[in-house]
């Protein structure tokens, strides 16, 4: 006889209805429909930061040159060229962060669409010959979508807006390293000097972040490329 504390013994659960492939279809649209909204609200927002970022700094040579045409290249210039640069670098190093982060995350939203071509493919093989983009959520399966299925070339790499935007921000790091330098005296063979330096230094260490970065995948593949 069994003790009053006992509990009946649980109902097994019963099996998930099978969802009928309209159904599924519809929810997976849905979601792409989803990640382009996002893709999209994304690089807009990131766009209007570097059109601001230029704004600025364009606005600052003009200023520079105005108290240039007032004073000279006398001590007014030296210290609002310096602290406008500086103000330009820092605007341009957080709007570099913006399109890194941007980079991010937009892989993983192409990561989630070659999912989902994953999944249309699983409902029909035959699609795949009219996939241009891949279903492969690996980071050759990124790069396959990001080229439209063409070889990737250097060029993708250095037409990036990424490196649009780190490109200018070297100009300024060594246009500012050639301002202190001159500040404090030094001749125009160690301004040159200091200016190239500064310049070079800062693109080695946004491309080297963006290296550590893309190098490995931001999220575990589920479909993974063939090994050939």
């Amino acid at each position: 006889m069994s003790s009053s504390g006992s509990q009946p013994p649980a109902e097994p659960t019963p099996a998930p209805a099978a969802v009928p492939q309209a159904v599924r279809a519809s929810l997976l649209a849905t979601e792409h429909w989803s990640l382009l909204g996002t893709r999209g609200t994304v690089w807009s927002e990131v766009m209007s930061r570097i059109s601001i970022h230029l704004t600025v700094a364009s606005a600052s040579l003009v200023v520079i040159a105005l108290v240039t045409q007032a004073s000279g290249f006398g001590t007014a210039f030296k210290v609002l060229s310096i602290g406008l640069s500086s103000a330009v670098l820092v605007l341009g190093t957080l709007t570099a962060i913006r399109v890194h982060n941007a980079s991010v995350d937009d892989t993983v939203l192409v990561i989630g669409m070659n999912r989902l071509r994953a999944a249309y493919l699983e409902m029909d093989p035959t699609l795949a010959d009219y996939f241009v983009t891949s279903w492969h959520d690996d980071q050759a399966g990124v790069m396959r979508t990001y080229t439209m299925g063409t070889r990737p070339a250097m060029s993708h790499s250095l037409g990036s807006t990424t490196m649009f935007v780190n490109i200018v921000n070297t100009m300024v790091a060594g246009t500012l390293g050639s301002l202190i330098s001159n500040a404090a005296g030094a001749g125009p063979t160690v301004v040159v000097i200091v200016g190239t330096i500064s310049g070079l230094a800062y693109l080695a260490a946004t491309i080297e972040a963006a290296r550590r970065t893309f190098a490995r995948p931001p999220v575990m593949a589920h479909f993974p490329s063939p090994a050939d």
